[in-house]
């Protein structure tokens, strides 16, 4: 069966009665012991989105919170030094705390405040989640408690410290990879013994479906403020434009392009590729993965011989994940977006040539999509134009570049 995008209805609702997408990615796979807290969320969702005084309210907190609307520029110099097409960038790394997930984390505990919930958990692998959660959480009144791999503890230690600052407690995962997938599932574990007390905001478009909504719903400010500016630069959408991302659980991506939904704009998400020569990757879509469930959804997902989750491997945390949104395997299938890889070597050269010609240096997730970008561009003529999400800042990464690179500059 062909799939295809309905028209006129958001990307979040594209699903069926039984929250699937496509009648193939996405559910309810959840034990029954959640069944009741994803039914009450979800129908609290359902009329807060809907509330003009919800909205107003989210509004308010995205100007003067978040910082919104980020910037949009034209990156002339990586321009000039690549030739051909245009390349502008959506700098969202300049939103409060240097990331995306703060849009995500500013609704959850929103949400949170009018479900009555004292207390609020999420995940992090890249720890922008659960920096971002910690610093809402202190805004909001809530106690916090954020789940994290022990590897990434390590690797991610600027964000670490940040969470910590803010008065979170961090719960390092010791099981499994030590990754996100673990502390994602440690989160979910945690919160069916303490639902009735505390709220959970999974860090990005995956888990039970309300999550991805959610999620995806908060993130869409970013398409929403960017279809203005593109209109604005250039007195309409342009009809050759792609909008190229970086994709791991796929939140930033699902945001960047839901505003474009119904243009010709070409959507490009980069996955991660791994390091070189490597057969360990974090990039399900590119490399034909199967189709399994993970985290309560049906979606494409690396997988071992045995079916059971494969490891992976990515110098980038925030996209080191075995599995990637149903909305993407849904933009996938449906042929809106397509889907490619950069490798660990290409995202670092990446990183090293837009940190060096432009003011904006990009952590380790977007260098993957400036990787695609560097590509591409030199293929095609100054009348293409292409934005990069430049979706979070490289301060969290900065030891990982010292070590790679020998130095690391702001």
């Amino acid at each position: 069966m062909k799939l295809k995008i309905r028209k006129n209805l958001a990307l979040i609702d594209q699903h069926d009665k039984n929250f699937m997408y496509g009648g193939k990615f996405g559910g309810n796979f959840i034990p029954e012991t959640l069944k009741k807290p994803v039914d009450d969320l979800t129908n609290l969702f359902a009329k807060l989105r809907k509330d003009k005084k919800f909205l107003k309210e989210r509004d308010h907190y995205f100007k003067t919170y978040v910082g919104t609307p980020t910037p949009f520029i034209k990156l002339d110099n990586l321009t000039d030094h690549l030739g051909g097409a245009q390349i502008y960038a959506k700098v969202v790394s300049e939103a409060n705390g240097g990331a995306h997930k703060i849009y995500n984390a500013t609704v959850h505990c929103l949400i949170a405040k009018k479900a009555k919930k004292k207390y609020i958990v999420g995940d992090t692998g890249a720890g922008y989640a659960g920096k971002m959660l910690s610093m809402a959480a202190k805004k909001f009144g809530l106690k916090c408690k954020i789940f994290m791999g022990a590897k990434d503890i390590k690797r991610q230690r600027p964000n670490v410290e940040a969470i910590k600052k803010n008065g979170a407690e961090i719960v390092s995962v010791t099981t499994g990879s030590q990754t996100l997938v673990d502390a994602v599932s440690e989160c979910m574990r945690y919160w069916v013994s303490n639902c009735d007390t505390t709220h959970m905001c999974v860090g990005s478009t995956v888990g039970p479906n309300i999550f991805i909504k959610i999620c995806a719903w908060s993130t869409a400010q970013i398409s929403r403020e960017l279809f203005s500016q593109v209109e604005e630069e250039f007195g309409k959408i342009p009809r050759k434009l792609k909008l190229i991302n970086c994709v791991g659980g796929g939140s930033s991506a699902a945001g960047f392009w839901n505003a474009f939904m119904n243009t010709t704009a070409e959507f490009i998400g980069v996955e991660a590729g791994g390091p070189k020569n490597s057969r360990l990757h974090a990039a399900p879509l590119t490399n034909g993965s199967k189709i399994g469930i993970l985290h309560g959804a049906a979606q494409y997902v690396i997988q071992d011989k045995e079916g059971q989750i494969g490891s992976t491997e990515s110098i980038s945390a925030g996209l080191d994940y075995p599995g990637i949104s149903p909305l993407h395997c849904f933009l996938k299938d449906t042929k809106r977006a397509r889907y490619t890889s950069a490798n660990d070597e290409e995202a670092l050269s990446a990183y090293k040539l837009v940190s060096r010609l432009e003011n904006i240096s990009p952590s380790l997730e977007p260098s993957h999509a400036f990787a695609e970008a560097i590509k591409l561009a030199p293929k095609l003529d100054s009348t293409e134009v292409i934005i990069v999400n430049s979706c979070g800042d490289s301060i969290k990464d900065k030891d990982i570049i010292k070590e790679r690179l020998g130095s690391y500059t702001r």
